[in-house]
C-alpha cells in the first residue's frame, strides 16, 4: 500500500526541467550500459560463489509523491535475516542519535552481521546499486535525486520531510556527494529540498561526475 502524502506543501517541478532530466537519464544510462553489464556479470558470479540466495535483492521503496516501487540491488546480505537492527538504526538516525563514535561517519552502521563478505565490498564501493540503472530506465528513479526511503521510514515523516518526495528518487544526489554518513537526517532533508527547488540540469550533470571520486574513495559507503 502506497504511503499517503498530504496534498499541501509540495515542490512543483518545471515541465521543461523534467523532460530534459528524463533525456539525460536515458542517454547517460544507455551510454554506460556495456561496462555496467560487464561489472554486473562479474558481481553476479561473486555473489553466487559467496553465499546461497538470489543475485538480486528487491526492496519496496517510496518514490515520488509517496508512490511505492520495487528498487533493485545486488544482494549483499544473507537471506532470511532479521531487519530489526536496521529499523532501530533508522529511527535513531531520524532522531539525531549517532550510531557510532566515528567522527567521519557517526551515522553509519558498522560490523553488520547480516552482510556477506562480497556484500561488504560491493556496499562500500556502491556497486550493489548498479541494478538501479534499470529503475532509471523504467522511470521509477532518476540518476540524480533524493535517496528513496523505506515505507516504514516514510511513515515517520512530517509534512516538511515529505517535501523531499516531490521528485523522483536518485542513484546519487547532494546527500551522497556532500553528506552521506556524516550529516544528520534533518540536514539530509534540507539538502534534498534545496536541490529540488533549484531544478538545475547543470547541477545534475555536475553531481553525476562528482559521484565518481566519491565511489572510488568509498566515502561514506554503507
Amino acid at each position: 500500500m502506497a504511503v499517503q502524502t498530504a496534498p499541501i506543501q509540495t515542490i512543483s517541478l518545471k515541465l521543461s526541467y523534467e523532460r530534459a532530466k528524463r533525456v539525460l537519464d536515458i542517454v547517460f544510462t544507455l551510454c554506460i550500459a556495456v561496462p555496467v553489464l560487464l561489472f554486473s556479470a562479474v558481481i553476479a558470479l561473486l555473489i553466487l560463489a559467496d553465499s546461497e540466495g538470489p543475485i538480486l535483492y528487491r526492496q519496496k521503496r517510496v518514490g515520488r509523491n509517496g508512490a511505492e516501487f520495487e528498487m533493485l540491488k545486488f544482494r549483499s546480505m544473507y537471506v532470511k535475516n532479521d531487519d530489526s537492527k536496521h529499523r532501530e538504526a533508522i529511527k535513531h538516525y531520524m532522531n539525531g542519535s549517532k550510531l557510532n563514535n566515528d567522527t567521519n561517519s557517526p551515522y553509519k552502521i558498522y560490523n553488520d552481521p547480516r552482510v556477506t563478505k562480497v556484500g561488504k565490498f560491493i556496499r562500500s564501493t556502491s556497486l550493489d546499486e548498479l541494478p538501479q540503472f534499470l529503475n532509471v530506465l523504467r522511470g521509477e528513479m532518476s540518476l540524480v535525486g533524493p535517496r528513496p526511503p523505506l515505507p516504514f521510514e516514510a511513515e515517520l515523516y512530517s509534512l516538511h520531510h515529505k517535501l523531499r518526495l516531490s521528485g523522483n528518487p536518485g542513484l546519487t544526489g547532494p546527500w551522497q556527494i556532500y553528506g552521506r554518513s556524516r550529516v544528520t537526517f534533518e540536514n539530509m532533508v534540507e539538502m534534498d529540498i534545496a536541490y529540488l527547488q533549484r531544478q538545475s540540469l547543470w547541477e545534475d550533470i555536475k553531481l553525476i561526475f562528482l559521484t565518481v571520486p566519491v565511489v572510488i574513495k568509498k566515502r561514506g559507503g554503507a
